[in-house]
């Protein structure tokens, strides 16, 4: 009648889940200090950050849909029980309170002092360069249907408009309108832009989401969700290329979209050789001349730029960012990085499992 076999005794020594877990538990005994001063030590007790986090993580390792769905799997799963830190008979939160107080921690800096601290592991054990990096952005589908891209002054609406035959979801014609970021905005997503990614695609409310990944086994280093505009990958990257730490001279590599004049001057008065792919369909040429391509250096940067489409492309299918569930630019910006994170740890375990001991 009585069970005294701990999750711990029921996970397999060999499971997938223990060193990232290992190097979880590195990171958020870190950031214990943080998380003291933002819970109150009176009032009803909530859950516990790091088992939120862990949580979290779980999430996106497994592709877990929805919040509800998550807290139910905790509850039966004994592997998401032993990786977030409940025993067998502990009690697990409603869904509705751990949305809440996970939307305390979206208030907080955790993720990127999280993605920092995860960076920092990698660069102990010497998997993450700090000389030779890449950039690169997607966009990421808001939350938000384009039917609630709406004109911003009423009075721009269509006159003698009749009234909706579905006030829930009414049939829209957009026929002979003129629509764009200037003149509308979304009712149910004010901050997501209407973007597309090239010539012939369909535009949609979409974020800016950027990446600068270091080249040597392709870990994300910084990430920054941007309002999606014409410059926006440009302008993430210049941001992300500041924070590079260090004063020595860096190579960032880059696509086509990455080469105009005023990208490559902004580089090379920070010190960061830019080796951007050559558009030469541009008007006035690449700004990107044979001092630069002439370099080896410059052909390993074009060749490992390639490894930024692997994390953009784990981040849309197992972390479920294709379409993101959160509103606002800060709130995604949180879960792109949290999610950046969990995908140095997954990166950084496969890397455990190729190193040959002596």
């Amino acid at each position: 009648m009585f069970s005294y076999i701990s999750p711990e005794q029921r996970v397999r020594k060999d499971h997938p889940l223990r060193p990232i877990r290992t190097m979880v538990d590195q990171v958020l005994k870190q950031l214990s200090p943080e998380f003291n001063k933002m819970y109150s030590k009176v009032g009803r007790p909530s859950i516990p950050p790091e088992q939120l986090l862990r949580a979290l993580l779980l999430q996106m390792l497994y592709s877990v849909r929805s919040e509800r769905l998550l807290v139910e799997e905790i509850d039966y799963n004994i592997l998401f029980r032993w990786f977030v830190g409940l025993n067998l008979d502990d009690e697990v939160w409603d869904a509705t309170v751990f949305t809440k107080n996970r939307d305390r921690l979206l208030e907080a800096e955790v993720a990127k002092e999280f993605l920092s601290l995860v960076v920092e592991q990698a660069r102990g054990k010497g998997w993450a360069s700090d000389e030779h990096f890449t950039v690169d952005g997607s966009l990421l589908e808001a939350w938000a249907s384009t039917k609630s891209f709406q004109p911003k002054n009423p009075k721009n609406k269509k006159k003698g408009s009749l009234p909706p035959d579905d006030p829930g979801n009414p049939t829209v014609d957009y026929r002979g309108e003129k629509r764009s970021n200037a003149t509308h905005e979304s009712k149910s997503d004010p901050e997501a832009q209407m973007a597309r990614k090239g010539p012939g695609k369909e535009a949609k409310l979409s974020y800016s989401g950027n990446l600068l990944v270091e080249n040597r086994n392709g870990l994300i280093v910084s990430s920054l969700v941007w309002e999606a505009t014409g410059t926006a990958e440009r302008d993430a990257a210049m941001a992300m290329l500041q924070e590079v730490p260090g004063t020595g001279r860096v190579t960032v590599g880059g696509d086509k979209g990455f080469d105009t004049a005023e990208f490559v001057r902004e580089c090379r008065n920070m010190c960061v050789t830019p080796h951007v792919a050559q558009n030469l369909a541009r008007r006035g040429g690449s700004a990107i001349d044979g001092r630069t391509t002439q370099h080896a250096n410059y052909h390993i940067s074009q060749k490992k730029r390639k490894r930024i489409e692997e994390c953009f492309g784990w981040l849309k299918t197992i972390a479920l960012l294709r379409k993101v569930r959160h509103r606002g630019t800060l709130k995604v910006d949180w879960i792109f990085t949290f999610a950046c994170a969990a995908y140095n740890l997954v990166r950084m375990r496969n890397l455990m499992r190729s190193v040959v001991p002596a």
